[in-house]
């Protein structure tokens, strides 16, 4: 698959350590591209050290199912995150970077690094999810209606609008993996989606998501009535 100017054919092209960006709540899937602000000293150290070198960073989240633990600048991450190249940068002119990072494929850390950088290193494998780095995922068994019937219905729960011209010319992979990404939901439910084995299993899980989510809407609603 190519991000920007480089093609990531097999696990060897990606690099085995790599910085990562603890974010809660922010979701990158392989092939689709997320926006970032830039502004903390050490994530702008992160952006120079990447752009001279493989101009990859990945997109981690701290870990939510441990209340108790490190809560500081140093939290527990999750143990599967996704990598993304730097394929635009823009400086604002107010001291931070205006980012867009292309996803290219998942990653499981391995081990976190002890290193001087005032970002964090770790190693990691790509090799459990091999099948990101294939060209198109077709996703032939994604119930298309199913998804687009959730979105359908979360928009007007919501009082929303979508260019539906768009929506419908998306291939399922860009369908499932755009939408999963704009989701307004929580961590554990971006982990979710982010872990989802195949797009198949992505598509039921955001569907699920969202079915659950609009139910408790209405639940409150008219509690809120009552």
């Amino acid at each position: 698959m190519r991000a920007g100017n480089q093609v990531y054919e097999r696990a060897g092209d990606i690099p085995a350590t790599i910085p990562v960006f603890p974010l809660s709540g922010a979701l990158l899937l392989p092939k689709v591209q997320l926006p970032l602000n830039i502004f903390e000293p050490r994530y702008m150290a992160m952006i120079d050290a990447a752009m001279r070198t493989e101009r990859v960073i990945g997109m981690v989240q701290p870990r939510f199912d441990e209340p108790d633990g490190d809560e500081g600048d140093h939290p527990a991450l999750c143990a599967v995150g996704c990598l993304g190249r730097v394929t635009t940068l823009q400086e604002s002119g107010d001291g931070r970077y205006l980012i867009t990072l292309s996803g290219i494929t998942r990653f499981r850390i391995e081990e976190e690094l002890d290193t001087a950088t005032p970002y964090r290193m770790c190693r990691i494998t790509t090799e459990p999810f091999a099948s990101d780095l294939d060209e198109e995922t077709e996703g032939a068994d994604v119930d298309r209606d199913a998804v687009l019937k959730a979105f359908g219905d979360y928009l007007a729960a919501n009082d929303l609008e979508a260019d539906w011209k768009s929506v419908r010319e998306a291939s399922n992979e860009a369908l499932v993996n755009t939408l999963a990404m704009m989701s307004p939901y929580g961590p554990a439910e971006k982990q979710a989606l982010l872990e989802a084995a195949n797009l198949k299993e992505r598509a039921e899980t955001l569907v699920a998501i969202t079915e659950i989510e609009l139910a408790r809407s209405a639940s409150d609603q008219t509690t809120t009535i009552n």
